[in-house]
């Protein structure tokens, strides 16, 4: 059944199969799911690289049975941040897992030598796959791709990134899709666990199947006819980088501007005429968001260096707006197929693009004021808007040619701490902030969701409204609770965000009903309150704390659409948000203190 748990041991190559059905009955699946796994499996303070460290992987109650229900909820201990480490992915892999049987995977141990898992309905291997260890996620795909297969598969692979522990490596799903930001590929790295495969050839069981076809055709026409998720498939999200420039929120420099002067040569615009080869959806998704940029490279140079003509390899590049941005304006480099090239780099060797583009950012700030040397670079001089001493940056952080490079592998935090410049590393809760400079909301919605996200709760969303009409303090707090209390019920069900505009909340019920689950709006919200309780009890009992997080000093010198971030306001959200969440029983910090010290830039003593 799809609400089966497997649990998997590398040490012993065991497995079991769990009863899960208590579990998706009260959580629904993915999120929901996976903390309350995560909080049974994760010993306390547990190192993030120990073989007991557990990956959780669930899926949600409506993949395989309706529109843009396609995601898979990774959960384990975050490296980069010390505490919960959650990403979302899309592709194959929700599907197949629910086909092979199983609506969660609970992985522990590690094995002393490189392996592949195999998964094939009932059948779990653990085999040996040395000569996969250094190959590109890319390569170990085509590897274990079976094309005779005639149901679902799914392949999960890292790259010399989490091999190499680098603390912000992504695991790569069917080539295009990742787990990214807070290093699940170094923790699949740390358990010798080069890849995943998942094969599944039975179906989901449908309670009632005249029903759910009436249902499930309702939505697909709104997620076709309505125009809500057009965006998605016609540019994709690039579509923001001309949107945020125009506003006056698209972070440039690392965020000492808000305006590129390029960005029109890096917009979703000139990737659809540049660059654009072709677009792919997830199963059972009709817009097909992801788009893919060809990008040609010289072929074996070094071997034909006597001939007159060039020969040329092209590879597909999944692109979107935040490595755009990150790699991109955030960067100086005003060129798409630069920026392209970046992004390849990234996906080759599976490290996250955002990360990357914030700790690239740093170390050529860094090195203009003095704090890092040629001695700690070995030679590679950082400079803005120059791609291949980046590339150059990037293959030495991936490969921690040295010490330093060691360090700017842990994060720019990491990096910060020990070279200097807190001042203008950009990140909250250790993450990487995403590009949307447009307010308090992001800030704060940063800094308090569970993952430090932009997506946790969409801060982002209610600056822009701001713009039109003014929002106070309280609106803005409560806004960022409600809405991430609510996207921890859509991820629950395996809903992609995308489409959260089509899955409102009477929807919701409205289908969970016919799934048997009768569930009020307002039980919704209770049970998407309870997710996201559990979730921050993780982060708490890991050792996040709060007011021990700064808000970085370069984020109150660069202007928003809505003007210099203050300090006095910033508090009065943050006040707003606690005293809502205590009064839900969810207690942030541990005394009472002055916010704005978490509001300020002074070093930890």
């Amino acid at each position: 059944m799809p609400e089966n748990i497997l649990h998997i041991n590398l040490s012993d190559s065991s497995s079991r199969i769990e009863d899960g059905s208590d579990l998706f009955q009260r959580y629904l699946g993915g999120e929901g799911v996976a903390i309350e796994l995560l909080l049974r499996e994760c010993a306390r303070g547990i190192d993030p690289f120990s073989p007991e460290s557990p990956i959780i992987l669930a899926t949600g109650l409506l993949t395989g049975v309706y529109p843009c229900a396609s995601k898979t909820v990774a959960m384990f201990r975050s490296p980069l941040t010390g505490n919960l480490g959650e990403s979302h992915a899309g592709g194959h892999l929700a599907t197949a897992l629910r086909f092979a049987g199983y609506g969660a995977v609970v992985i522990k141990g590690a094995s002393e030598r490189a392996v592949a898992l195999h998964i094939e309905d009932s059948s779990v291997k653990i085999v040996h796959a040395a000569s996969l260890w250094g190959l590109s996620p890319l390569e170990v795909e085509k590897a274990l791709r079976d094309p005779t297969y005639d149901g679902m598969q799914s392949v999960v692979a890292i790259g010399r990134g989490g091999e190499n522990y680098v603390y912000f490596s992504s695991a790569i799903v069917d080539r295009f899709h990742h787990f990214g930001r807070l290093g699940l590929g170094a923790i699949l790295g740390a358990k010798k666990l080069k890849a995943i495969s998942v094969k599944g050839g039975g179906e989901v069981p449908l309670k009632n199947p005249t029903q759910q076809k009436s249902m499930y055709e309702e939505v697909y026409r709104e997620v076709v006819l309505s125009g809500k998720m057009r965006k998605y498939h016609d540019l994709g999200t690039p579509e923001n980088v001309l949107v945020l420039n125009e506003i006056k929120a698209l972070p440039t420099r690392n965020f000492s501007k808000s305006f590129f002067d390029r960005a029109e040569r890096i917009s979703g615009q000139a990737y659809a005429e540049l660059d654009l080869e072709r677009k792919i959806s997830c199963p059972g998704c009709p817009i097909a968001c992801i788009h893919l940029g060809s990008l040609s490279t010289e072929f074996a140079p070094q071997h034909e260096s006597g001939r007159k003509e060039v020969f040329q390899e092209s590879r597909l590049v999944p692109y979107n707006y935040e490595p755009i941005y990150a790699l991109g304006s955030n960067l100086e480099v005003g060129e798409s197929r630069s920026v392209l090239s970046l992004i390849a780099f990234c996906e080759e060797t599976g490290i996250d693009a955002m990360m990357a583009g914030t700790v690239l950012a740093w170390a050529t700030e860094a090195y203009e004021k003095g704090l890092i040397t040629s001695e700690d670079t070995g030679g590679v001089i950082p400079r803005w808007g120059d791609p291949d001493s980046y590339l150059r940056l990037l293959e030495n952080i991936v490969s921690k040619s040295n010490g330093f490079y060691a360090r700017l592998a842990q994060g720019v935090v990491a990096a910060a701490d020990k070279y200097g410049g807190r001042e203008f590393a950009v990140a909250l809760g250790k993450n990487g902030l995403a590009g949307y400079w447009t307010g308090p909301g992001f800030i704060i919605g940063t800094l308090v969701g569970a993952r430090h996200s932009h997506l946790s709760n969409a801060g982002y969303a209610i600056d822009q409204d701001s713009i039109r009409k003014e929002r106070s303090p309280e609106e803005i707090a409560d806004y960022l609770a409600e809405e991430e209390d609510w996207r921890c019920v859509l991820i629950s069900l395996g809903i992609c965000l995308f489409s959260r505009s089509i899955y409102s909340k009477e929807l919701v019920s409205k289908i969970l009903a016919i799934e048997g689950k009768d569930l009020s709006v307002d039980q919704l919200d209770e049970l998407g309150r309870e997710i996201f309780h559990k979730m921050y009890r993780f982060k708490l009992r890991e050792g996040f704390d709060l007011e021990g997080e700064r808000v970085p000093e370069r984020l109150f010198e660069t202007p928003t659409p809505l003007g210099m971030l203050d300090r006095r306001s910033l508090e009065s959200v943050l006040t707003f948000y606690i005293k809502r969440r205590e009064r839900e029983g969810l207690r942030l910090r541990k005394e009472e203190k002055a916010l704005l010290d978490l509001l300020s830039a002074r070093k930890r003593s």
